[in-house]
């Protein structure tokens, strides 16, 4: 149950929540009242602050709030120096009150404090602090704190936001609190706190928040539990409305259900339907704060009776607190915010039996604080509110009424010496800085706001707020009446001329403004303004053209003006300098548009006219016109000719004066074209031509020359040079021969290239051909000389009509031409020589071009017959065996070398060929062997003999035709078990002329007959066929096969082999392990080689044996080791050794030995390598 309300001498007074005076005053309070609930928490103490004795209908109504929200009361310490309530949180707790308090020393950090302020409920206000971080070296902590304690960090929300900047320019932190929709209870005490280090700055202002409307409040409890539908704060308690506005509460008929306790005496379960029945929304957070009741606080063993949770007196007056001891020997201390309170006059201790009393005399709002007093171990505070009485108004401002310039002193008296007022015009607070117009000065209790020099602006209603009341007065300024002595006076002044407006009025110390149509004038180095009592003057020691206008003086606080207008002359000019054209020329391209500004001056405006010669040029023209606006005068010609060239004259003329100028126009071109080109010489890729300058250079001199040109069937222009040329004479290169080509003549000046020329007459370039190539000698006889050569590697567009033979008499100068028709052959016989003579022999090329350099024979060449051994040269194919199949064509070519003409014999097995089943055929050099249609009896090794003389050369060529193998001998079948078959055959009689390469073995079923492949390539004579279907009965048969293909015929087995079902016994035979070892034999042998120097040769030979032998190879009989001209293969028996680009030295005998276990075996050849020729 809540403790029973504490209450003093006053039988009927009530706690009530304290409310910021009223503007007529605020009531005395003889005593002081207390009322105290139970606390939130088992440390806190919840109390209201002292209030006048209320009616007795309300004390009843309280006093049951106070005992039905015993959890909800807003605790004292929560409140603000305004004793009002916070509704956005809770503070901290008042016991953190009496730990001493470490505060940082006082230091001046903020450089702009918030300020006071009041507001209407539901508005918006912001609070500003500023610090400057120039010395400091990183961001200081601000805090805000409403009342003493409460920090409103944890409270920002829908209401409140706090906000922090920093301006990097000024080096300035900014910090804002916002106060969004403010509440009533909102106002109070706010105060800022700033630290950084050991600096600490802070600083106090208030808030008073004034209610727009009021009226009567029906405070209902259960309300406090219902949530607010749709906003954002709904489940927010605010308990602070409940203690507001009771002088208006009406009694209720109906009697109040204490909800708590029927909810502290009621199961769990019945919770829901009792919110339900009391209309209770906030189920949840009634049962939060049920869940914070305190518990009974235990009976405190050094104090019998402790201090009220909080004491408020008014300024200047004395307050006492009490408090009564359980054992009256225990020592006292007093303590105020943590700090020891030693006796003093103001400070007084006292002791009645067990009661000890401080008695604080004269309180001021330095006493406004927390205190605590500790016997022995125990303690208990509490905390003294001052509250200042209101400064009334005895005498109120009173109506001004003036006129401008004069002196205004409003003066008020109030009741308190020393007290703050604040001066407001038209409801807005008067500046009193340094530089406002406005002093403020106060002579004890009266205070003074003082205009020294009223003007109208200073019309309006001044009012004077204190703390007790306001006063308010109307303050009117007129204006004096005008008078004007001498009025301004139009004036004509010459350019560069004094300007001087002067003007005289009443009242004379009346300050005035000049103005140029318009605009404000202000005084400078040119521009003098004067005002000598009534006399007021404008003077301009150089005026200019920007003077002439219309001049207003305005005096100030009037709505009369004095005018006057300024007109500014000057004789016309023009300014032909600032074209920066040298002798007042300008040059222009002819065909560009000619627009010439010239910048020309004379007030007013002069009449411009451009002539040239006697002709003057309208504004109107279509190509060549005249314009003139503003400051300037131009020419217009729209496309510009050369009969615009001249002297153009400019004449200006206004009420100052007259004025000429010329300017001279030159329009210049591009020049005429070139003649035609000439072109007296031509080469195969190169011609020379020259011309003649054109006739008009177009104003400007000739810099040069561009050359195009183009083929004659062509379109296309080429340009030969990017430089120009200075000569009139060329010579192009690069043409192609024989193509006809056109060439033309640009010319280029200053101002650009000419049209070309009309393109020469077309020529051709033509070369003669090289000299031919690698003459040599072919054959020589007794009396003629055979030459052959290559033809030129340049023949050229000319083409080749043929060469020309000739020769001379060594020792002799007179060349003799052979042939006397040109020859298209590059080989030809020179006739009717004397035998044993020596002659030197020489080639030219001719063609349309002339003929070519010629080429010539190094050595002289002797007229004499020479014998050649001969020697057969067997292609490389050939020098393996030939192989064809029957039935093809043998056609086989075999040269020979050998002067003179060899003679050819061929041999067949040592015997001659039969002409009517080979044919031959021999020429000069070399041999054919033709037979039409190949034959198995055509094969054989056939010699050729080669003779010259006594000397003789022979080669073997190795022929052999092949054909289709025939079937094996005999198949068998050899043993029959399970689903297996195994097979035995005889290799066949004929095999075709070659090798049997394998078999193809072929089943059937004994019922279908239908042959179906079992294996293929097959090179044993004994298989096994598997996976045969048992109760089947099948027959075999096998195709022989070699190169050629598979036999024409297979050979079946004669009997069946039936697959006979499980159960039966096979009969099996014994064999033994066929011993595979042998020793090394040389299955293909070594064959004689012909190699060509440089280029890679190989020998290659085929060994069997078993284990695998190990393969040497020799040169000369000299193993071959580590060289890296060589390199050896062997690879499934087949030996190779590759020779790399062999050289005459790499011939030899080479051999190739194979050794194992069981012995060795080798095979010899010849290698030849032979240098090659370069054939003609």
């Amino acid at each position: 149950m809540p403790e029973p309300t504490k209450k003093d001498e006053t039988p009927n007074g009530q706690p009530e929540e304290s409310v910021a005076p009223d503007t007529n005053g605020a009531l005395p309070l003889p005593e002081i009242s207390l009322e105290v609930s139970p606390p939130p928490d088992d440390d806190d103490a919840a109390a209201t602050t002292p209030s006048p004795t209320p009616q007795p209908e309300e004390a009843s109504t309280l006093k049951k709030l106070s005992i039905e929200l015993p959890n909800d009361s807003v605790p004292l310490p929560e409140m603000g120096r305004k004793d009002s309530v916070w509704s956005l949180g809770e503070g901290q707790p008042p016991e953190e009150l009496e730990k001493p308090v470490d505060t940082p020393p006082r230091s001046t950090l903020l450089i702009e404090s918030p300020q006071s302020a009041s507001m209407t409920v539901g508005g918006d206000i912001t609070f500003i602090a500023k610090v400057e971080a120039k010395d400091l070296l990183r961001k200081p902590t601000v805090k805000w704190f409403k009342g003493k304690w409460m920090d409103l960090a944890s409270k920002t929300g829908k209401h409140l936001q706090l906000k922090e900047t920093f301006d990097r320019q000024t080096k300035i932190h900014t910090f804002e609190m916002h106060i969004i929709k403010a509440k009533e209870n909102y106002a109070g005490n706010y105060r800022c706190e700033v630290t950084y280090k050991d600096k600490f700055d802070s600083c106090s202002f208030d808030l008073e928040v004034k209610e727009a409307g009021q009226g009567s409040q029906n405070i209902d409890i259960r309300s406090a539990f219902k949530r607010s539908e749709g906003q954002e704060d709904a489940g927010e308690l605010d308990f602070s409305g409940l203690l507001k506005h009771r002088e208006h509460k009406q009694q209720d008929d109906t009697p109040e259900v204490d909800v708590w306790e029927i909810l502290k005496n009621a199961r769990p379960d019945q919770y829901e339907k009792i919110a339900f029945m009391y209309g209770i929304t906030d189920l949840r957070g009634l049962l939060r704060r049920m869940k914070k009741i305190p518990k009974e606080e235990k009976k405190s063993e050094a104090f019998a009776k402790k201090l009220d949770p909080a004491y408020q007196v008014d300024k200047g007056g004395k307050i006492r607190l009490v408090v009564d001891l359980a054992d009256p020997t225990v020592d006292l201390k007093w303590y105020k915010n943590g700090q020891e309170i030693r006796p003093s006059p103001k400070y007084i201790f006292e002791h009645k039996g067990t009661q000890r009393i401080m008695v604080i005399n004269n309180c001021t709002m330095n006493d406004d604080a927390a205190y605590s007093v500790a016997a022995g171990d125990e303690k208990c505070s509490t905390e003294l509110f001052v509250k200042e009485l209101p400064v009334k108004i005895v005498k109120g401002i009173e109506p001004v009424k003036t006129t401008v310039n004069e002196r205004i002193e409003l003066e008020c008296e109030v009741s308190e010496e020393g007290a703050q007022v604040k001066w407001m015009k038209n409801g807005v607070e008067v500046p009193t800085g340094v530089r406002s117009r406005y002093r403020v000065k106060c002579e004890g209790t009266k205070h003074f706001l003082v205009i020294d020099d009223a003007s109208r602006e200073d019309t309006g209603t001044y009012s004077i707020m204190a703390s007790g009341g306001t006063s308010e007065a109307q303050v009117q300024v007129d204006l004096k009446p005008l008078k004007i002595y001498q009025d301004l006076q139009d004036v004509k002044v010459m350019l560069g001329q004094p300007l001087k407006l002067h003007c005289e009025i009443y009242p004379g110390n009346v300050p005035g403004r000049w103005y140029r149509n318009g605009q404000l004038i202000q005084p400078n180095d040119r521009i003098n303004i004067i005002h000598r009592n009534k006399v007021h003057r404008l003077e301009i020691e150089t005026s200019s053209l920007h003077d002439t206008g219309d001049y207003t003086f305005v005096p100030e606080g009037y709505s009369q003006s004095l005018s006057a207008k300024v007109h500014i002359i000057d004789p016309p000019r023009v300014h032909l300098d600032s074209l920066n054209f040298p002798d007042n020329t300008v040059t222009i391209v002819a065909g560009n548009k000619l627009r010439l500004e010239i910048p020309i001056s004379g007030e007013p405006a002069p009449r411009v006219v451009w002539m040239k010669g006697e002709r003057v040029i309208l504004e109107s023209g279509n190509r060549v016109r005249a314009e003139t606006y503003g400051d300037q005068t131009s020419l217009t010609i729209d496309i510009t000719e050369r009969e615009d060239t001249g002297n153009y004259k400019i004449v200006l003329q206004n009420e100052a004066g007259e004025a000429t100028a010329s300017v001279k126009i030159k329009v210049v071109d591009i020049p005429d074209p070139p003649e035609a080109p000439l072109v007296p010489e031509v080469g195969g890729d190169w011609c020379s031509m020259t011309w003649e300058p054109p006739k008009y250079d177009g104003g400007s001199p000739i810099l040069g020359y561009f050359i195009e040109r183009k083929k004659k069937q062509s379109s296309r222009w080429m340009r030969l040079n990017f430089d120009l040329i200075k000569e009139t004479s060329f010579e192009p290169k690069k043409m192609i021969e024989g193509v006809p080509y056109e060439v033309r003549i640009f010319a280029v000046n200053a101002i650009g290239v000419s049209k070309p020329s009309e393109p020469s007459k077309a020529f051709t370039p033509l070369a003669v051909t090289s000299e031919p190539t690698m003459l040599v000698v072919d054959d020589v006889t007794d009396t003629t000389v055979t030459v052959k050569w290559r033809p030129p590697e340049t023949i050229g567009a000319a083409g080749l009509d043929g060469y020309l033979v000739e020769y001379c008499i060594e020792g002799g100068n007179d060349w003799i031409v052979s042939n006397k028709e040109l020859t298209e052959k590059t080989k030809y016989t020179i006739t009717g020589l004397t035998p044993g003579s020596k002659i030197l022999v020489r080639v030219r090329a001719i063609n349309a071009a002339g003929a070519s350099a010629p080429r010539s024979l190094q050595h002289s060449i002797l007229v004499k017959e020479v014998i050649e051994p001969p020697k057969i040269r067997v292609p490389r194919h050939l020098k393996q065996t030939y192989t064809r199949r029957v039935g093809e064509a043998v056609n086989l070519v075999v040269p020979f070398m050998g002067k003179p003409r060899p003679k050819v014999t061929w041999l067949k097995e040592g015997k001659p060929i039969e002409p009517t089943h080979v044919s031959i055929r021999n020429t000069d050099c070399d041999s054919i062997i033709f037979i039409r249609k190949a034959e198995r009896s055509h094969s054989g090794k056939y010699e050729m003999t080669v003779q010259v003389e006594n000397h003789v050369d022979t080669a073997i060529i190795d022929i052999q035709i092949v054909d289709l193998p025939g079937p094996p001998q005999s198949v068998t079948i050899e043993d029959v078990w399970g689903g297996n078959v195994a097979l035995v055959w005889t290799p066949p009689k004929d095999n075709g002329n070659a090798p049997i390469t394998g078999y193809t073995i072929q089943k059937a079923d004994k019922k279908t007959m239908e042959w179906y492949t079992c294996i293929e390539h097959y090179h044993r004579t004994c298989i096994t066929i598997t996976e045969l279907v048992v109760g089947n009965e099948y027959f075999f048969r096998i195709y022989s096969e070699n190169m050629c293909g598979l036999s024409e015929d297979a050979t079946q087995t004669k009997k069946s082999a039936l697959i006979v079902k499980e159960g039966l016994q096979v009969k099996t035979h014994d064999f033994n392990d066929h011993d595979f070892k042998e020793a090394p034999k040389f299955t293909q042998p070594l064959i004689n080689t012909f190699a060509i120097a440089g280029y890679n040769a190989t020998l290659n030979c085929s060994v069997r044996a078993n284990p695998r032998p190990k393969v040497i190879w020799m040169k000369n009989k000299i193993v071959i080791l580590d060289d890296p001209r060589y390199r050896m293969f062997s690879n499934q028996g087949v030996c190779t050794l590759e020779i790399r680009k062999p050289s005459p030295y790499d011939g030899g005998m080479y051999t190739c030995k194979a050794i194992n276990d069981l012995g060795e075996a080798q095979v010899d050849c010849k290698l030849e390598v032979k240098v090659q020729t370069q054939e003609l």
